[in-house]
């Protein structure tokens, strides 16, 4: 991220930024206040190790582009956004330098706020393309043709998004008794699978691969190859089915190692984790169009090369719109927030000499029940 201009966030700069008090409904940390008008704190801690945000909780105005690509209108959308003061762990390493981005069905994430606001469907998709870009559209449903499947509820409650994996294949070949839940994560740059979901895919893997096994300097993934030739070899697809036959193909499982006279090595870029847990991360989603269908509580997929989001369903927005409710009731639904896994930065680098890690994942597409955003690129948006 060193060569990104990035401009930090200040609410003294901002005009229309406005400081949430400790009298707020959004305000989960109000009994810690002296008096009712204090500005509102917030702190939060991640799965990762130390590692932690903490701040003030501020309103402000994102100016987001209208109706595709080609459109020159804006709406003028309100969000609640934490501005960190004070961060620790993965941060100080330059993890989520611009910020983190609230996506989560929690009441003050970035698409509940616009939901609420009327500006789109309780819904958008993401889209991460083979050359490291990707795209977001809030409002969109997908095309016409795409698969889906419903989203589970993690103890009653729909918190997060999890689905449910009936079964999984190798190639050809589907193994047995492979069913798991998995959480749907973009802020995950790699897969982590159930140990023994991860163990009948790796062996099933590692039987179809060719090449030969062997290991890298820094790599967190236990089965790695080098190649006979400096091109990477055609790699087993793996199929993630789930009910009613819908499947979710996964064409490139594989994380690649480059050297100065082209690919050194591979691995399958998936790790096991404890529980019954899964997290798909971003490698899984790459070359898809994701849509996150909150309203229906359902997530859907189709191939998608990134620039063709403008194709899907989504509700029309008035140009300069300023809603007149852009805050949740009382009555809405809160999301208190237990310890939240942040976002990850990019992907693994393709050196071999450095260690690709899992880095700190939510946004961990957890989610966070609030957007907590570090550096905000607020001012890009202006």
């Amino acid at each position: 991220m060193q060569d990104r201009d990035l401009n930090e966030y200040s609410p003294s700069r901002s005009l229309s930024s406005k400081h949430l008090s400790c009298s707020h409904q959004l305000c989960d940390k109000g009994s810690n206040c002296k008096s009712s008008q204090q500005q509102c704190p917030y702190m939060v801690s991640y799965l990762s190790e130390n590692t932690s945000s903490s701040g003030l909780l501020v309103e402000d105005i994102l100016h987001l582009q209208s109706g595709g690509s080609l459109s020159n209108s804006s709406v003028q959308a309100p969000v609640v956004l934490g501005c960190g003061m004070k961060q620790s762990g993965g941060y100080l390493d330059g993890v989520a330098p611009d910020g983190l981005l609230g996506l989560g069905p929690g009441e003050s994430s970035v698409p509940s706020f616009l939901a609420k606001s009327g500006l789109i469907h309780d819904s958008f998709s993401l889209c991460f393309n083979e050359d490291d870009s990707g795209r977001i559209f809030f409002g969109d449903q997908g095309p016409t043709i795409q698969q889906s499947t419903s989203f589970l509820p993690l103890d009653g409650l729909y918190s997060t998004y999890i689905i449910g994996v009936e079964s999984c294949c190798v190639g050809n070949s589907c193994l047995k008794m492979t069913s798991f839940k998995v959480q749907v994560d973009s802020g995950t740059s790699f897969t982590f699978l159930p140990g023994h979901v991860y163990g009948a895919i790796a062996e099933e893997f590692d039987q179809q691969v060719n090449g030969s096994r062997s290991s890298f300097e820094g790599s967190p993934w236990e089965y790695c190859y080098v190649p006979s030739s400096q091109e990477l070899p055609k790699v087993p697809s793996l199929t993630l089915t789930f009910q009613q036959n819908n499947s979710f193909v996964v064409y490139d499982p594989v994380f690649v190692f480059y050297g100065n006279e082209g690919v050194i090595g591979f691995c399958l870029a998936i790790q096991p984790t404890e529980g019954d847990m899964g997290t798909i991360g971003q490698n899984f989603m790459t070359g898809y169009r994701l849509v996150f269908d909150r309203g229906n509580k359902k997530l859907a997929w189709s191939r998608s090369n990134c620039q063709d989001l403008s194709l899907g369903k989504r509700m029309p927005l008035s140009p300069n719109e300023t809603s007149s409710n852009p805050l949740p009731t009382d009555e809405q639904q809160r999301t208190n927030g237990h310890a939240v896994a942040p976002a990850v930065a990019g992907r693994a680098p393709h050196k071999p000499s450095a260690a690709p890690s899992r880095m700190i994942s939510s946004c961990r597409v957890h989610w966070h029940c609030y957007l907590f955003l570090l550096l905000l690129l607020v001012s890009a948006l202006y």
